[in-house]
């Protein structure tokens, strides 16, 4: 006997079209600020169009608004089918979805405004943040209670990435996201210095993995077979392929942080599980390849199987490019540079993005039962986004080696050859031009496909229903013979499996980031290291909101060429009370970290202003709104209570005065400009208290606090 049912595709079709809705927002982003990099004039002279405040919107929106969404439309379209069973609760899936939407559009809404935390793919504020993570658990309730109400014993491949992927996401968002607030829309986060930098890599580098990897591993291991109607290549480098990358993956976020004050142990373990994992992402790569055997005539004829293909090709490329780049000798000549921009866009664009599309052009046909409508704008869409792709990593690719190597080259005598940075600059903006052509044509191939997936809805029957599906009755999984194989037994205990790759991903985060809790965060007691006056801290604050960090590093290496270029390099205890850390991760305009006191006050302003009065040929934007808008002098005491409490020495006085001395401060700075010219009442600004956290970087250095 057989029951029957009906498997939830409405709400597939929701977090479908939502897919594309935001997929189109996150490239025409990515092709502005690709643009405002070319020419900085259309950063148009406002706060909320800036670079610095797009770009974290554009990170967010391509990774959880268009990725996300993909994710879980794959996830609630397959993993139905694959449990024969209809979804736990469709009150949880609709929460789920409408709850995600409304978390991207308060993205969209604070990120322009600058509330952000400041930390990559984590900049959202406190309330956004833990929204998520409450969307998560609606999510993971909903993905396990149909796990155990299913009617099929066996987990299928797909299946097993789906429960990495649910699983260490919410470790790593949950780890990452403990702030504590200041108001409703400002927080701090509870770690600082060397230790935020490796917690916020491990979170960073993972999201990448369990984000941006996993699931859509579990998604080519379904869609792949059923596009091309031939069984996975192999059961067997499947279980290979999943146990060694959900292990390995977890320790590499370290060669984020190479050469830099993080400890060399720490370093060293992240290369080497870094270079480990092009076994596990090459065999994937393999599996799905060769799983195409005796259908490669058909690759040429649908559009579908080119994507999933060209998906595949640029995650080997992607994946050998990643374990290269943490070879210590090549990071010091990449890391910075655009290099890493084109090698995180080959996965971005060549591996999620075609992947939805494959996906997408397999799936609206089925959900609207109705043919594709066009199968030859499917081809062109295929084809101008791969040149699209081509072009864009092909410039970055070039423009970043042409970076590393202007920052190190030196002469017979040991002088750089290009002290000035700008020198840099200057040489790849046409590579920038070239960057958003290929961005430009990326974005025409993604419009093609909506308009070609619109006519394909719009020819669908009226009264579409959802797929109807027959099954055996449930019958426990651990129950029976399971095929033998410790496996396949395994897959018949879903909570056994769900506990074991929690297991293998908890030994690398353990083992990795638990002595940042035992040794002071990696950095020694140093009395010589002053926590910021309470201007200082709000103009470091500023500095974040406005997306500085994007740009800038405060991080010197312990390089050559870095130090002849910025001086020496930068120890642990330096950032010991930087809650978040701003080591960086892209060097757009130089570094940072010892800048205090080499211009004067009226420089800063100067150069705020308008950059290209004091650097000719500079692409930073300019920030004349820092001189209109008013400080809020009012937070200051809140900010220093709450660092108080996550462990900066400040004294009951400095927070008890706080407002006053920063006034203070505020005043003398103030002044000063005024007596060079600047208008009356600068001081009451927000461009004064930036001004005085430029002017304290580096300054412990410099004053002999650090050895």
């Amino acid at each position: 006997m057989s029951d029957k049912f009906r498997y939830d595709d409405d709400i597939s079709k929701k977090f479908l079209l939502a897919t594309l809705l935001w997929g189109a927002v996150a490239l025409l982003l990515g092709v502005l600020i690709a643009t405002q990099l070319a020419d900085w004039r259309l950063n148009l002279g406002l706060p909320w169009t800036s670079f610095g405040r797009l770009r974290p919107l554009h990170t967010n929106a391509a990774i959880f608004a268009f990725a996300g969404n993909g994710v879980f439309a794959a996830i609630y379209y397959s993993s139905q089918r694959l449990l024969k069973t209809r979804m736990y609760s469709d009150l949880l899936s609709r929460v789920h979805f409408w709850g995600w939407q409304a978390v991207i559009v308060a993205a969209a809404v604070t990120l322009p405004l600058g509330l952000t935390v400041g930390k990559e793919y984590a900049e959202l504020e406190w309330p956004i943040a833990w929204a998520v993570n409450g969307l998560w658990v609606v999510f993971a309730v909903n993905f396990f209670q149909t796990l155990r109400v299913r009617r099929e014993r066996h987990l299928y491949v797909a299946i097993w990435f789906y429960i990495a992927t649910i699983v260490t996401v919410a470790v790593l968002h949950v780890m990452n996201t403990i702030q504590i607030p200041v108001s409703f829309w400002k927080s701090y986060p509870v770690y600082a210095g060397v230790q935020d930098a490796l917690i916020q890599w491990w979170y960073g580098h993972n999201a990448v993995a369990f984000v941006l990897t996993t699931p859509f591993l579990g998604l080519m291991y379904y869609f792949l077979p059923k596009a091309a109607e031939r069984p996975v290549y192999s059961y067997r480098l499947s279980i290979v392929h999943f146990w060694s990358l959900v292990f390995i993956y977890i320790w590499a976020g370290p060669h984020h942080l190479l050469y830099t004050a993080l400890p060399d142990w720490a370093q060293t373990v992240g290369v080497a599980f870094s270079l480990m994992l092009i076994a596990p992402s090459w065999g994937g790569m393999i599996n799905g390849l060769l799983t195409l055997r005796g259908a490669w005539d058909r690759v040429r004829k649908e559009p579908v199987l080119k994507f999933f293909v060209a998906a595949l090709t640029f995650y080997g490329m992607a994946t050998f490019e990643g374990p290269l780049l943490s070879i210590k000798s090549v990071s010091a000549l990449g890391h910075y540079t655009d290099w890493i921009v084109g090698h995180v866009h080959g996965g971005a664009l060549g591996w999620n993005g075609f992947m939805i599309f494959g996906m997408a052009y397999w799936l609206v046909p089925r959900l609207w039962k109705t043919p594709l409508y066009s199968t030859g704008m499917a081809n062109a869409h295929f084809w101008i986004g791969f040149l699209g792709t081509v072009t864009y990593l092909v410039s970055l690719w070039v423009a970043g080696i042409t970076q590393g190597l202007m920052w190190g080259a030196t002469d017979i005598a040991g002088k750089l050859v290009y002290p000035d940075f700008v020198e840099t600059v200057l040489r790849i903006v046409p590579l920038y031009w070239v960057r958003m052509a290929g961005g430009l044509l990326y974005f025409s191939g993604y419009l093609l496909m909506l308009v070609n997936l619109v006519l394909t809805v719009r020819r669908a029957p009226a009264g579409v229903q959802d797929e109807a599906a027959s099954a055996p009755p449930l019958v426990p999984a651990t129950v029976g013979n399971l095929g033998g194989r410790p496996h396949r037994m395994l897959e018949g205990l879903p909570g056994l499996f769900t506990v074991l790759t929690l297991l293998a991903i908890l030994v690398g985060t353990v083992l990795e980031i638990a002595p940042t809790f035992f040794s002071g965060g990696f950095a020694p007691e140093t009395p010589g290291v002053k926590p910021y006056t309470g201007l200082q801290l709000h103009g470091r604050d500023l500095y974040v909101r406005e997306g500085c960090y994007t740009c800038h590093s405060q991080m010197i290496r312990a390089l050559p060429a870095e130090v002849k270029r910025y001086g020496e390099y930068s120890r642990a205890e330096e950032s010991m009370y930087d809650h978040p850390f701003q080591w960086g991760s892209k060097r757009t305009g130089p570094d940072l970290a010892r800048v205090g006191g080499k211009y004067p006050d009226l420089w800063h302003y100067r150069h705020m202003m308008e950059p290209r009065d004091l650097v000719p040929g500079s692409i930073m934007p300019s920030y004349s709104w820092l001189a209109k808008d008013k400080t809020d002098f009012e937070i200051i005491a809140r900010k220093l209570a709450v660092m108080k409490k996550l462990g900066v020495p400040y004294a009951d006085d400095d927070v008890r005065l706080a407002v006053e001395d920063a006034r203070r401060e505020a005043r003398r700075i103030g002044r000063g400009l005024e007596a060079q010219g600047v208008k009356p009442g600068i001081e009451d600004m927000e461009i004064v208290a930036l001004i005085a956290y430029l002017q304290r970087l580096g300054e412990d250095f410099r004053k002999g606090g650090v050895k």
